[in-house]
């Protein structure tokens, strides 16, 4: 294969991707269309006619703004991998810092900061006026800029020292530096499990133990019950940001505690509260933690080995103007920049499995509630303040979708609903 076929079989596949997103969103925005102003009979009864229609207008906004996203993304990946300017940056780079490890780190490290400031525009404008058009944006300017500047010290703190290490094994193993730098990347990814919430969470969100009172007793025992012992039930300040919510448990072992969004906590009332965390706590029961992460070691591997094959190709480099000998930083550049457009159309295997995790994490639920009326109204509030789309096409729900419609949960709730034994 020459430079010029790579290059543009690479613009295809970028080209590929965006069609097949533009394909399936203006399918989903004309099947909700065309539900606009009469909701099909199942979802009649979730929400009321003017919340429904706020829900459509959310939908139809965030596609038309998600569509000009995906352009200009496309845009930008094209004129970054055309212009010359990825290869010139490194020369330039090299000749001002060096080209030590630590020092190509950096560049690596820059020019992928480099590459996201054109996309700073439209996050600020979905965050302060499409979310700030219908009610969710609680965030100001202030503490918007402030996120970024804490993201972007973290991101160098953390990142040049595991994109340093990865570098280094180059020199030091050779053509097999792709297993160890996976081996690497899991053993980071590790600690930061352990360490996140710990020391990063909380630059971003205030967390406050949840005050005394039947709530937290009632979730109190609904983790003995379930086996799920938690050490601290926890409050984070989401309301300071947006109105959408949000509950997890974060940790291991006598670390595990679990977190609330204080706007969860105004919207759902205590038994629809413990049945979202019974629902959470179905993903511990049944596995599902594990299994993600082992899917995304295997997924991961997977890719380090095909960056390990790239990186002795020199033609491969050669097509986007680097010289056949830059190393391996321009090739992990490339492949963050490219990877997306082959990953796509692997989508629907993801979103696939995690929809049949929260299936089973929902009949969890309903089995420790011992009833599904409480999962089921905290899953309609859930959807009725977050102005979901109701009325998604199959098609993109089916590619896109992590977790199943409402419909498709309530159905699943209620069948069987008569089996409530308690699963441990």
């Amino acid at each position: 294969m020459t430079p010029t076929f790579i290059l543009l079989l690479s613009l295809s596949l970028l080209v590929l991707r965006w069609l097949g997103q533009w394909f399936l969103d203006r399918l989903n925005r004309n099947h909700v269309q065309t539900h606009a102003h009469q909701p099909p009979e199942a979802v009649r009864d979730i929400m009321d006619k003017a919340t429904y229609r706020r829900s459509v207008d959310y939908t139809l906004a965030k596609s038309r703004f998600g569509q000009m996203e995906e352009l200009w993304g496309l845009a930008m990946k094209i004129l970054f991998l055309c212009s010359g300017f990825l290869p010139w940056s490194l020369s330039f780079w090299a000749g001002w810092v060096g080209s030590s490890v630590l020092a190509t780190a950096g560049w690596l490290l820059v020019v992928s900061l480099v590459m996201g400031l054109p996309d700073l525009p439209l996050e600020w404008w979905s965050q302060f006026r499409l979310e700030e058009r219908f009610g969710f944006n609680k965030s100001t300017l202030k503490v918007w800029v402030t996120d970024h500047l804490k993201m972007l010290a973290l991101s160098t703190a953390l990142g040049l020292p595991l994109i340093a290490g990865i570098l280094k094994l180059t020199d030091w193993i050779g053509d097999q530096w792709w297993l160890w730098a996976w081996v690497l990347l899991m053993a980071f990814q590790a600690v930061m499990m352990i360490l996140a919430p710990i020391l990063i969470l909380p630059l971003f969100n205030k967390f406050t133990p949840l005050p005394e009172g039947s709530l937290r007793n009632r979730l109190l025992k609904l983790g003995e019950r379930t086996g799920f012992s938690a050490k601290t039930i926890q409050v984070a300040d989401g309301s300071r940001r947006s109105a959408h919510s949000n509950a997890y448990f974060t940790g291991f072992g006598r670390f595990r505690k679990i977190v609330l969004y204080d706007t969860l906590i105004a919207q759902l009332t205590e038994v629809e509260l413990e049945a979202v965390l019974a629902h959470e706590i179905g993903h511990y029961r049944r596995g599902h933690i594990p299994k993600m992460l082992i899917w995304a070691g295997v997924s991961s591997l997977v890719s380090f080995a095909l960056l390990g094959w790239l990186a002795r190709q020199s033609v491969f480099l050669e097509a986007f103007g680097f010289k056949g000998s830059a190393g391996t930083a321009p090739v992990l550049l490339l492949a963050g920049l490219l990877g997306g457009a082959v990953t796509f159309w692997l989508t629907p295997l993801g979103t696939r499995r995690s929809r049949r995790h929260e299936f089973e994490a929902d009949a969890y639920a309903r089995n420790a509630m011992g009833e599904s009326a409480s999962l089921i109204g905290s899953l309609r509030k859930l959807h009725e303040k977050n102005l979901s789309n109701l009325t998604p096409h199959p098609w993109f729900s089916g590619f896109y979708y992590s977790h199943p419609t409402l419909v498709e949960r309530e159905a699943a709730l209620r069948l069987d609903s008569g089996s409530t034994a308690l699963v441990h």
